[in-house]
Order: C-alpha cells, then structure tokens, then sequence
C-alpha cells in the first residue's frame, strides 16, 4: 500500500528538480530581459535543439495528419502557460501567483478522472486538497492585501489551460511521438511568443550578460525540452493525477534553492509545507477504494437519455 521507488519516482524527483531550480535561475535572469521575448527565446532554442538531436525520427512527425495537434498543444502549453505567467506576474506578487499556478494538479486530477478515465479515490481527493494547501502555507508570506482580479483571472486560466494541455497530450499520446510533440510545441509556441514580444517589447532591452546567457542556457536545455520529455512520459505511462501530485514539490524546492543561493530567509511555513506535500503524495499514491470515471460518464449518459 505504500510507495515503491521505481524509475518513475526517480524520473519525478528529477523533474520536480529541474522545476525547482529553474525558478530561482530565471528570478535572478528577467530582470535583464523583457519576458515574452525571454519566454519564446527558451522555448524555440529548446525545442530546436531538441529537433536536431531527434532529426533522423522525422519520420514520426507526420505533419499532415498531426498538424493541428501540434499547434493545440503549442497553443496550450507554450503560449498560454508561459504568456499567462508572465503577463500574471506584473499584476500579483510571486506569492499568490505560485498557488494560482499550482492549483494545476488539483483540475489535472479532476480532467484525467473525467477524460482520460483514471480512478479516483477519497485518498487522492484528500491527497490533491492537501498539497494545494501545502502550497498554500509556504506561499502565505507572498500575499498582500491589494489583490488584482486581473491577475487572479490569468493565474486561474494558466492553471486551467496547462491542466487542459497535458491532458490533451495524454490523449493523443497514441497518435503522436512524445519527442516531436515536444519539439513541435516548443518550437510553434516559441516563434508566437517572439513574434508577440517583438511587437510589444524591445529587443535593445536585452542585457547579454553571464545571468541572463545562463537562465536562457539553462531554459533551453533543461529547463524547458528536457524537463518536459520527462513530464510527458510519465503522464502518458502512469496515472496524471499521480504525476501533478509531485509537481506540488516544485515550489518547495524553488524557496529552499533560493534559500541556499539567494540568501532568501527560511521559515516554519516551508517546513510544514513539506510536510503537507510529502502527506498528499502518500495519500494520492495510497491504493484505496475508487470511483471510477465510467459510472460518471455512464450516469452522465443515462441522465441524458431520460431527458
């Protein structure tokens, strides 16, 4: 009944890893770029490099039958996710955006029970709830009294759309090679985003020093293709609702980087925090009774029919 270190714990604890770290890094680079410019720059590099190194699988891109999938998850994944954050920052602080954002595992869980047919459990009910409050606490600090209803409707929507995209992924998994998608995505929603930066940001603002060079680096190796390759393989091999669970850890790791790094102080709510994540991902992990999405879908059905 409890958890099993496999190579898929070993593979999310990487990529909550490479999450995490990439937070603080990008902190310490924005500053020196403007961030629709920063944002498509990482994600077409990223998904460029990646292309080249798939490049003799190009065979499985299969354009023609796979091009409007291509540009639905570039569309959701790409451009809303990282236009969303960076339009969200400039009207709420890091705080309260961070637990907007990562109320993603929460709707990815209730989108894969209803789509993708995944069984859901009051453990893993109790599990989701939990590590969203888990981020709660150690997001706290970030809060401040002038809330912007704009920027609460784009931390939502980001949250949504990314939990839209994933599941989208998850679904065409069958039909469409991981690596490409990938790629494809990245480098789709890349070119949007420069071509959206160039017109309402200036390229002279670009400060070419070793901060901003090493968070573009870092975005368009690790941060942005690596990191979802692994994201999406996971998705597609196991339970969605298990894989966000983790992501609930990605927050944590960015305040105990910047702890370490940036000199940021560390506070109870982090601990208890961590505590609240590592209570969710046992609960959401935990094999108790289910409810399976057939019996809603199948009611759902029925309640149609009689009408």
């Amino acid at each position: 009944m409890g958890m099993v270190f496999t190579k898929s714990t070993y593979a999310l604890l990487l990529l909550v890893f490479l999450w995490g770290v990439s937070w603080p890094i990008y902190k310490m680079a924005v500053p020196y770029t403007p961030p629709l410019l920063f944002a498509g720059m990482r994600a077409l590099i990223g998904g460029l490099i990646l292309a080249a190194l798939i490049y003799k699988m190009r065979n499985r891109i299969k354009w023609r039958e796979n091009w409007l999938k291509y540009c639905i998850s570039a569309f959701f994944n790409t451009i809303l996710f990282f236009g969303l954050q960076t339009v969200g920052l400039i009207y709420l602080p890091g705080g309260l955006f961070s637990v907007l954002v990562y109320f993603q595992p929460v709707l990815l869980g209730l989108f894969a029970w209803i789509w993708l047919g995944e069984d859901m459990s009051s453990f893993k009910i109790m599990g989701l709830i939990i590590g969203f409050l888990g981020i709660l606490v150690v997001s706290v600090d970030g809060l401040t009294v002038h809330v912007s209803i704009i920027g609460i409707v784009l931390g939502l929507l980001m949250a949504f759309s990314w939990a839209l995209g994933v599941v989208y992924v998850k679904k065409m998994s069958n039909e469409v090679d991981a690596f490409w998608m990938v790629s494809l995505q990245c480098i789709i929603g890349g070119v949007i985003l420069i071509g959206t930066g160039t017109i309402v940001e200036d390229w002279s603002a670009i400060e070419w020093n070793g901060k901003y060079l090493f968070g573009l680096g870092y975005g368009s190796t690790f941060g942005i293709p690596l990191a979802y390759i692994i994201y999406y393989k996971l998705i597609n091999a196991g339970e969605a609702s298990k894989v966000g669970t983790f992501t609930f850890l990605v927050p944590i790791i960015a305040v105990f980087i910047g702890t370490v790094f940036l000199d940021e102080p560390i506070t109870y709510r982090l601990v208890v925090g961590l505590l609240l994540v590592g209570v969710s991902i046992y609960l959401v992990n935990y094999r108790g009774k289910t409810v399976n999405a057939s019996l809603f879908n199948s009611a759902q059905a029925k309640s149609n029919t009689e009408e």
